[in-house]
């Protein structure tokens, strides 16, 4: 038996000996299972699995951890796209079976467990006409998504997730229990909202929500890929003159395989042009009108519909188990020189599920202090993603070749910032692009809870 067999031995039987919940190592029939993630690009060999079921087994593996001092990873919802919720021959801490959502409708407050997903959110939560802000993905993790920051349909609205946080529940690499706030232990809150992972393993999170829905005005407008350059100019004029109700957003992709589009249109290469409206849905028609008379449609399917069909829409388009890689620029403007590099990113796309997505800033996201979050880009007026998708590995290198190219065109016009949700895979890993001149205070932080480094592989990748 070798070393690294006796060590996985040992630590899976301490863990054996301590966790409520089932522990997988590698000779369990749910390996296999258990150890894969959403991008099927990422394939890690852990040496086991600890799927907690609560704060206690928490505490447990992290006591295992310092005991034996493998590889550490930290699972949420499952969605992330680096696939760093699993390590090669460490232990992963899952945390996918916490997925209780309790809603607090008097006090519009709501308590996620740290493996729910934002579709268990808006589920609970449109009950009572109510929202946090996620994502775009109703599949993707509200841990991930959150501890990154957090951007979404209605940021300038509501601001990132990160920023509907009143607290969290928090086991330190120390193995003690926190709550996390304004008023306790208010470096650790700082220090989750946008910090990425492995400052501590948050159990649960208590967010501020808001009244929308349920049903709400979406625009999405689909344009020929010919008119392109013109359209993100008309784009580009009317982004100044919308309310932050509105959070828009410019895409070259492909048309979807959605039944109610004509089928030869599908898989075409299209311009998208849209957004919802943070308000009430008659009014959001009116206010999203324009987006529409950026050139000559080829579709406009701008309708009030359910918040919660609004969030979901896109998950057919991003299914489990096909390969992603999606890259990111913050930027101050889109001048005439990123408007013409966005659209260069966007030719030869390799395949139907590649697309560079705009995403508009500011609003509340801006109104929060810059250093009162370590969310580290609140100046950027824009986000834009370079995103691969695909389904076969032979081409692995062209879809990841043709993002890295895109993203690099763009590197002129950007702030230098990343998201760090959207910052490649573990060789693209860097903390001064995702945290900027918070970085040194994660660092510090980090050291003042886990001064061994338990956790510090885990902070480490993106």
């Amino acid at each position: 038996m070798t070393t690294l067999d006796t060590r996985e031995d040992a630590l899976v039987a301490t863990l054996r000996t301590t966790l409520t919940g089932d522990v997988i190592d590698r000779t369990d029939p749910r390996y296999d299972e258990a150890r894969a993630v959403w991008n099927g690009l990422v394939d890690r060999h852990p040496a086991v699995i600890a799927r907690c079921a609560g704060t206690a087994d928490v505490v447990a593996a992290l006591a295992a951890a310092r005991a034996h001092r493998p590889p550490v990873s930290i699972r949420g919802g499952g969605h992330q796209v680096a696939g760093s919720a699993v390590c090669d021959d460490g232990l992963v801490i899952d945390l996918s079976g916490l997925t209780a959502v309790t809603v607090d409708p008097d006090a519009r407050t709501v308590r996620v467990g740290a493996g729910a997903r934002w579709a268990d959110v808006n589920r609970a939560t449109q009950r009572d006409g109510l929202v946090v802000p996620g994502g775009e993905v109703s599949e993707t993790g509200v841990a991930g998504l959150t501890l990154g920051g957090g951007m979404g349909a209605v940021q300038r609205a509501f601001g990132l997730s990160c920023d509907a946080l009143r607290a969290v529940e928090i086991v330190t690499a120390d193995g003690v229990v926190r709550t996390a706030s304004a008023t306790e232990h208010p470096d650790l809150f700082w220090a989750v909202r946008g910090g990425g992972r492995g400052i501590g393993v948050v159990t649960t999170m208590e967010f501020a929500a808001r009244p929308l829905g349920p049903q709400v005005a979406n625009a999405l407008v689909l344009y020929p890929v010919e008119q392109a350059a013109a359209v993100l100019d008309a784009w580009r004029e009317l982004v100044p003159t919308l309310p932050e109700t509105v959070s828009p957003e410019f895409a070259l992709w492909s048309v979807p395989p959605d039944p109610e589009l004509p089928t030869e249109m599908h898989g075409a290469p299209v311009v998208v042009a849209g957004g919802l409206y943070a308000g009430p849905a008659e009014e959001g028609l009116e206010v999203l009108a324009p987006f529409a008379r950026l050139g000559t449609p080829q579709v406009d399917a701008t309708a009030i519909t359910d918040y919660t069909a609004s969030q979901s829409a896109l998950d057919p388009l991003f299914p489990a188990g096909a390969r992603y890689f999606f890259k990111s620029h913050f930027l101050e403007h889109v001048d005439d020189g990123a408007a013409a590099a966005i659209i260069d990113a966007g030719r030869d796309r390799p395949t139907p599920g590649c697309i560079v997505v705009v995403r508009t800033m500011g609003g509340a996201i801006a109104r929060v202090g810059d250093d009162e979050s370590a969310f580290a880009h609140r100046g950027a007026a824009f986000n834009v993603s370079i995103d691969a998708g695909w389904t076969d590995p032979a081409m692995d290198d062209a879809a990841i070749g043709w993002a890295r190219r895109g993203w690099d065109g763009l590197a002129p016009f950007g702030t230098g910032g990343v998201y760090v949700n959207f910052a490649g895979l573990d060789e693209d890993a860097d903390r001064a692009t995702s945290f900027g001149t918070h970085a040194g205070r994660l660092d510090a932080i980090a050291r003042t809870y886990d001064p061994d480094g338990i956790l510090a592989g885990a902070a480490a990748r993106p």
